[in-house]
């Protein structure tokens, strides 16, 4: 467990920093104090030796608008709390939208979908997106049309979005932060709010506000690959689909055009029929064995001959965590990406006019930080299917660690639950932690990580905040249990 958070400063610049940030935040907002509405431009903070101005003094901030940051501030609005959601890029959806991770994977679970999740598939399909394939779970969905209804349904919920604006600090008074700083296009800004939520997916709030986290699988201290996802154009999806489906007799995927995929894994125990094309290209000089490890394509619903390239695979030796392998790791994946694409072009039948048509804006990184939070979920509890009064929701995907363990998933009908305890920490009492950073083990996280179980862990985080301004208790002191069945996303039948 780790308790410290670097920053490229001396100590006596850092100490500088916080007394003076202390001194301009004495009045801040505490929780529990009735919800009012958010009074943009509320003053002055002094930090750093300078005054900022305070974008917004609000009853709630979330922090990453990704698949459980735009739940959050969604259902943190429709509660009636005053909600601001702070957001790096300018769309929503996080790696959904701008990391090109699609389609949604199913969770497994019986009856897993929460009202949120719920009503983003129905609108997709109101929307002109067929996202069910008639045969698996997954929901296939459409980048852009998704981020314009996450911008619908923010808007709806009177959910105030600071789009090109970057979490830069936390100032913490009494073991509650009191307010952010943010990197805006006219430069740093505060935030004052009584609620935070951290769903950067990188636990950045939690750890600036001096939680204690881990980071990579604990026997080896190595992050889960990233991938460099991109969108390829121009392609036959029947042509396609005939010569995988029919003249190589590949029954993996077992949904038709216009819902189609292929893959080929190396590294695992199912074998695919794509495994002899990629092997050739190692054999011929084409590819390299990392290159040829893994593919994966999936055909995007709205978008006539384009592929989601769930590709390439990013050597393990590249962290998640660490700035510099980070950076080194793009330009890396976009060589890879360059080679697997010609490739493709010139040896896949339906590819042979095909031509890479979007980068994703993110790498995806399956795996980055966690906190260690009231509760820790462990891989025991995939396997003994564990419930939880508190449970927030409920998920089955199985235990997809990428480079250290895929685990076998569990019977038809078994699931186990996320409490809100993982969600929330001993040190800070206002800050509630949604997404794949909560608090579990590096092997459970990589059963918990997909984005529908994200979006229900948002949805109950907002409700949760919400709830606690209204009641006048601390996010960490929420009972779940508590809060009316009516009002919960999830009620557990344990």
């Amino acid at each position: 467990m780790q308790k410290s958070f670097s920053l490229p400063i001396s100590r006596r610049e850092f100490v500088k920093m916080a007394s003076l940030a202390a001194a301009g935040l004495a009045a801040g907002t505490t929780p529990g104090m009735a919800a009012t509405p958010s009074t943009p431009q509320a003053g002055t903070i002094a930090y750093a030796g300078r005054e900022l101005p305070v974008l917004f003094d609000t009853d709630v901030c979330v922090c990453g608008g990704g698949p459980s940051g735009a739940a959050a501030a969604i259902n943190a609005g429709r509660k009636g709390a005053k909600t601001v959601l702070v957001e790096r890029g300018i769309a929503l959806g996080g790696l959904a939208v701008l990391g090109c991770v699609y389609p949604f994977m199913d969770t497994l679970a019986p009856n897993s979908d929460t009202p949120y999740v719920a009503e983003v598939k129905d609108r997709l399909h109101r929307h002109g997106i067929e996202h069910y394939d008639g045969v698996t779970r997954q929901v296939w969905h459409n980048p852009e049309t998704l981020s314009l209804i996450y911008d619908e349904m923010c808007e709806e919920a009177g959910v105030n979005i600071l789009y090109q604006c970057v979490l830069v600090d936390s100032i913490v008074a009494k073991g509650n932060i009191t307010a952010v700083i943010v990197q805006t296009i006219a430069g740093l800004a505060a935030i004052r709010a009584k609620t935070f939520i951290d769903t950067t997916g990188d636990a950045y709030l939690a750890r600036a506000a001096g939680v204690p986290f881990e980071k990579g699988y604990e026997k080896t201290g190595k992050n889960q690959p990233m991938s460099f996802r991109f969108e390829m154009g121009g392609i036959d999806l029947n042509r396609l689909y005939q010569h995988v489906a029919v003249e190589l007799k590949e029954d993996w995927c077992k949904s038709k055009p216009p819902h189609f995929e292929i893959a080929e894994a190396m590294h695992r125990k199912q074998r695919y029929k794509l495994e002899e094309l990629m092997a050739r290209g190692v054999e011929s000089g084409e590819l390299t064995q990392k290159e040829a490890e893994y593919l994966q394509a999936y055909s995007i619903i709205g978008k006539n001959g384009v592929m989601s390239m769930n590709c390439p695979e990013i050597p393990v030796e590249y962290s998640a965590s660490d700035p510099l392998s980070y950076s080194k790791a793009v330009t890396v994946g976009r060589k890879m990406m360059r080679h697997i694409a010609s490739y493709l072009v010139k040896h896949l039948p339906g590819f042979e006019h095909a031509f890479i048509s979007r980068e994703a804006a993110m790498l995806g990184a399956r795996e980055s930080w966690r906190i260690r939070g009231k509760h820790y979920l462990v891989e025991d509890d995939y396997h003994n299917q564990s419930r939880y009064a508190d449970a927030v929701c409920r998920t089955a995907w199985f235990i997809d660690a990428h480079g250290e363990k895929v685990s076998e998933k569990l019977p038809n009908g078994a699931y186990y639950e996320i409490p809100y305890r993982s969600l929330v920490t001993n040190e800070i009492g206002n800050l509630i932690v949604a997404g794949r950073a909560i608090s579990a083990s590096f092997i459970l996280q990589a059963s918990m990580r997909i984005q529908p179980t994200c979006m229900s862990i948002g949805e109950a985080a907002g409700i949760a905040a919400a709830w606690g301004l209204k009641k006048g208790i601390a996010a960490n002191n929420v009972d779940w249990t508590a809060i009316p069945a009516k009002e919960r996303s999830y009620v557990s039948k344990s």
